[in-house]
């Protein structure tokens, strides 16, 4: 498709390398930040370079962050995920959103895909990313896009996805701006730990509070925040931890899985940091609270599902809608290997029994007899869990479970639009493609 497009204008300038940097360059700089939607012009020569910047993408994100780590290694040391980077899953997440969105914006063009950008600009706050990054992005991004495909990016199609990404960054940019506005803290803020709970093996809670002894600003059942721990090479690493606390509480409080690597991925730095050597009365620094995956005030029927350490946001609002005095039908899911491994179990299982319809299905892989009476074999099946007319859903876990479990929700009559995901580590543009 890309090639039967360059010959269908054969007669337009093919730019150099050098020449197609100083086109974006010069457009990063300037961008129009009146357009809210691709023009048409852009938009066709999107739809038809689609295919091929599709396939090259892997190729095009591992150049760019090889550039931009060469250029500033500082944002590897002190701003993006190390271990992600190892692994790959932060290349696969910047190729999946920017395709993800040329894609939406091509198939939809009197639309934004919202989710997906509110998603992103409230993971971005919470890092506390600031509009001078996005050229800095844009250069070295499109300084890759015309190393790997050469004489094919023409001036039209230098201009076409340069559009792509300045509609995407600004509209980011405007989000987060606001996000930033409405912020009762502004920056990093100190904390010191007032208590520390091992709740299994591999998850402990940490409580804190400001070590400033101010006030506790408030949050939103199902938000999370930053956590900058430094390591002892020096680095400087961030990590987002759902709080696990209602709204109103006087302390921050969060659980930390420690994450242990494999062949592929390495042992997470920051979980075995605070696990190793983060105890009661160590400072920790903390952003705003963030996310807008929130529990919304509502007297509808709920379904709240999580897998593993998904839990977290969902005991939060669980407390909360026990505090609230809650009264409609409440149906609360949870996956895991073991009871054992069921972090917060006694927490998520409690404030459940103070609502006065809730119905608990907790499923297990591994199945202990002992605690037959507080959980079922196997993985999530809803045949049997009551799901009533007009239920709000909030799910929070791995991808293939949110999606397993959306299709059992829409095959009991739950709507599209009323399935909601949380989803961490670097996959948020799926939020998206999973709707």
């Amino acid at each position: 498709m890309w090639r039967k497009r360059e010959r269908n204008h054969a007669g337009l300038i093919c730019i150099s390398n050098a020449s197609f940097l100083s086109v974006s360059i010069r457009r990063a700089i300037e961008p129009s930040r009146s357009s809210t939607m691709l023009s048409e012009q852009s938009a066709a020569t999107v739809r038809a370079t689609l295919p091929a910047v599709g396939a090259a993408i892997g190729e095009i994100t591992e150049r760019f962050y090889a550039k931009l780590f060469d250029a500033h290694p500082e944002l590897l040391r002190d701003l993006f995920n190390r271990g992600n980077q190892a692994s790959g899953a932060q290349k696969q997440a910047l190729a999946g959103s920017i395709a993800g969105f040329a894609t939406y914006l091509v198939n939809n063009p009197d639309q934004r895909p919202d989710v997906m950008l509110h998603r992103i600009a409230h993971k971005h706050a919470s890092l506390g990313i600031v509009p001078e990054q996005y050229p800095i992005v844009h250069e070295h991004l499109f300084a890759a896009i015309a190393e790997v495909l050469g004489d094919a990016v023409t001036e039209e199609v230098a201009a076409a996805w340069t559009e792509v990404y300045w509609l995407m960054a600004n509209a980011l940019i405007a989000i987060e701006k606001r996000l930033y506005a409405q912020s009762e803290q502004t920056g990093w803020r100190e904390w010191k730990v007032v208590e520390r709970v091992e709740e299994t093996a591999d998850v402990a809670t940490f409580k804190l509070r400001p070590a400033d002894d101010g006030p506790v600003p408030g949050y939103r059942a199902g938000q999370y925040v930053s956590v900058g721990v430094t390591l002892a090479d020096g680095a400087r690493q961030i990590r987002q931890y759902s709080l696990t606390a209602a709204p109103g509480s006087p302390e921050r409080q969060f659980a930390v899985k420690r994450v242990t690597g494999d062949a592929t991925t390495p042992d997470g730095e920051v979980s075995n940091h605070l696990h190793a050597h983060v105890r009661e009365g160590d400072v920790l620094q903390l952003s705003a609270p963030y996310g807008d995956l929130v529990l919304e005030d509502t007297d509808a029927p709920l379904l709240l599902a999580s897998a593993g350490i998904g839990v977290t946001p969902m005991v939060a609002m669980l407390e909360q809608l026990a505090l609230a005095g809650h009264s409609a039908p409440v149906a609360v899911v949870h996956a895991d290997r073991s009871p054992a491994s069921h972090a917060l179990r006694t927490d998520h299982a409690a404030y459940a029994a103070k609502l006065p319809q809730a119905e608990t299905a907790f499923f297990y892989e591994q199945y202990d007899e002992d605690a037959a009476g507080y959980g079922r074999p196997g993985l999530v099946d809803l045949a049997d869990v009551d799901v009533a007319p007009g239920t709000q859903a909030y799910l929070c876990g791995p991808l293939p479970f949110m999606r397993a479990v959306r299709e059992q929700l829409i095959a009991k009559g739950v709507a599209p639009a009323d399935i909601h995901y949380e989803v961490f580590g670097p996959d948020l543009w799926l939020v998206q493609a999973a709707a």
